[in-house]
């Protein structure tokens, strides 16, 4: 599948989780150990812990079977407006707390190493450091990352900062992305720096 994947080079993946030989997670590893492209999970399993998996694994959203193919067309359209309209603010490097933020490339680099970041991740990333050591709300981001929170989790998104949080520890950077606890998340920096 992997070289169909290279071949075909789609924009956009929809997957379910229930598919025969391997799982979509399986699948959904695979992938994002070969690209960012952007992945949705349309499945009939609706345990929490089936979204939380695949929010984990990387991917951008989960629709639960059965569905009305509207809600499907309006988060398929938000992913790929985020995903390459995105494309237009992210011209330059920006700085925070020592480490460069390249948006095109989705890496964050400092004197410890460099990592790549998903799209949610990287667009989340934005939406703290553009408010840096300001509280950016949780629906403010779920409204910015999805369109349209009445069909997202309020847990989606805390996997999604606790993904991030996760690689940005690599760097000694996931302390500086704060909760406030019923109000949002902050992505701290000192005041005397002009990053």
């Amino acid at each position: 599948m992997i070289k169909e994947f290279t071949t075909i080079n789609p924009d956009l993946v929809i997957i379910d989780i229930q598919l025969p030989k391997f799982d979509g997670f399986h699948w959904c590893r695979l992938i994002r150990a070969h690209s960012n492209i952007p992945i949705l999970f349309l499945s009939s399993r609706d345990h929490p812990t089936d979204i939380v998996m695949s929010m984990q694994l990387g991917a951008d959203d989960f629709i639960q079977k059965p569905f009305h193919f509207d809600v499907l067309i309006a988060k398929v359209q938000a992913i790929l407006r985020r995903v390459y309209n995105y494309n237009s603010d992210k011209s330059e490097l920006k700085t925070w707390c020592g480490a460069a933020i390249d948006y095109e490339r989705n890496m964050v680099t400092n004197a410890v190493g460099s990592i790549e970041l998903t799209r949610n991740e990287i667009h989340i990333l934005k939406l703290l450091i553009d408010k840096k050591n300001k509280i950016v709300s949780r629906d403010e981001m779920i409204n910015n990352l999805w369109d349209d929170k009445r069909f997202i989790s309020d847990n989606t998104l805390t996997v999604n900062v606790n993904r991030l949080r996760k690689k940005l520890d690599d760097l000694g950077l996931g302390a500086n992305i704060e909760t406030k606890v019923g109000q949002g998340y902050m992505a701290t920096e000192e005041a005397n720096r002009n990053d």
